[in-house]
């Protein structure tokens, strides 16, 4: 699939390893669309879990996607400030209509402060002796945690001073 335009609704999927599906957001304006990173946004969007449960999010949402790395950035706009939230993630791809990428379950979040938190280590084990993930992905997955929380520290990428009220700003216009 080539690259959506600014403006285009996309539809972001998450599978797990085995090629099951995991969860799908319905909506997400594309903001920004390369060969190597995409960035979307969505407001109140219909999410839709695994297992047929429906939900909707809370507020205006900025996702940043790259092709060079193994996560995802979601960036949500609250009253208190920028929250994040990552999943360590394969690099995404294109494909009918949609953002799709596999997750590993090693997410973060990360406060308005900066402080951070690693989620879901204990998912993260089970799923990988359940499905067998081979050991250099283990290694790639946990490596890729780690560029996560360099970028976190430094400010880097979407989690630069600007980044998501810039993006945001560039939303409304849609």
């Amino acid at each position: 699939m080539k690259n959506p335009k600014a403006g285009e609704v996309i539809e972001i999927q998450s599978y797990k390893h085995n090629g099951a599906i995991h969860r799908v957001w319905e909506e997400t304006t594309v903001l920004k669309s390369t060969s190597s990173m995409l960035i979307g946004a969505n407001d109140r969007v219909l999410v839709t879990e695994n297992d047929g449960r429906t939900w909707f999010t809370r507020e205006p949402a900025i996702a940043y996607f790259t092709a060079n790395y193994w996560f995802n950035v979601i960036c949500m706009l609250r009253n208190d400030g920028v929250h994040y939230y990552s999943n360590i993630g394969s690099p995404y791809v294109l494909d009918e209509g949609a953002v799709k990428y596999i997750d590993y379950d090693l997410d973060i979040k990360v406060f308005p402060d900066m402080t951070y938190k690693i989620l879901d280590e204990d998912e993260f084990i089970e799923h990988k002796q359940l499905m067998n993930y081979p050991v250099v992905l283990e290694r790639i997955l946990y490596k890729q945690l780690g560029i996560l929380e360099q970028w976190i520290l430094q400010r880097k990428g979407p989690f630069a001073p600007d980044f998501t009220e810039r993006w945001y700003e560039q939303y409304l216009t849609y």
